[in-house]
C-alpha cells in the first residue's frame, strides 16, 4: 500500500508551481509601469504535471499526471494593453495572484491529510 506515495509528490508539485505563480505574478506587478515589458504567463498546473509521472495511470482525462520539472519561466504575453507597449494588467494579476495562495494551500492541506493517514496507520 505505501510503496509509491505519489500523492506527496503531487501535492508538493502543486505547493512550487504556486510558488512559482507567486513570484512571476510580483516580477509582472513590479513592472506595471516600465515601457515595453511583457507580462508572462505560467501554464496550468495540470499541463506542467503531464508525463512525468510514470507509474500512474489516468482512468478520466481529467485525472493529473505527468511532468512537474519546470523553472519559472512562463510564457510571454503578446498583448500589448498601455501605448507604452507594457501589457501587464495589475487586476488579472492580482486575480492570479490570489488563485497561487488557494491552490498553496489546497496543496497543503492534501499533504497534511495524507500525512496524517499515514501516520494513523503506522500508529504513531
Amino acid at each position: 500500500m505505501f510503496q509509491n506515495l505519489d500523492i506527496f509528490r503531487t501535492a508538493m508539485a502543486m505547493a512550487r508551481h504556486a510558488g512559482n505563480q507567486q513570484a512571476l505574478s510580483s516580477q509582472n506587478i513590479a513592472n506595471a509601469d516600465t515601457p515595453g515589458y511583457r507580462a508572462r504567463e505560467m501554464p496550468k498546473f495540470q499541463d506542467t504535471l503531464r508525463d512525468s509521472m510514470i507509474g500512474q495511470r489516468a482512468t478520466r482525462s481529467s485525472h493529473l499526471h505527468g511532468n512537474s520539472d519546470w523553472g519559472v519561466e512562463g510564457s510571454i504575453n503578446d498583448i500589448a494593453l498601455d501605448p507604452n507597449g507594457n501589457t501587464v494588467s495589475l487586476e488579472e494579476e492580482m486575480v492570479k495572484a490570489v488563485d497561487a495562495k488557494r491552490h498553496h494551500d489546497k496543496a497543503m492541506a492534501i499533504y497534511r491529510s495524507n500525512l496524517s493517514v499515514l501516520r494513523s496507520s503506522l500508529g504513531k
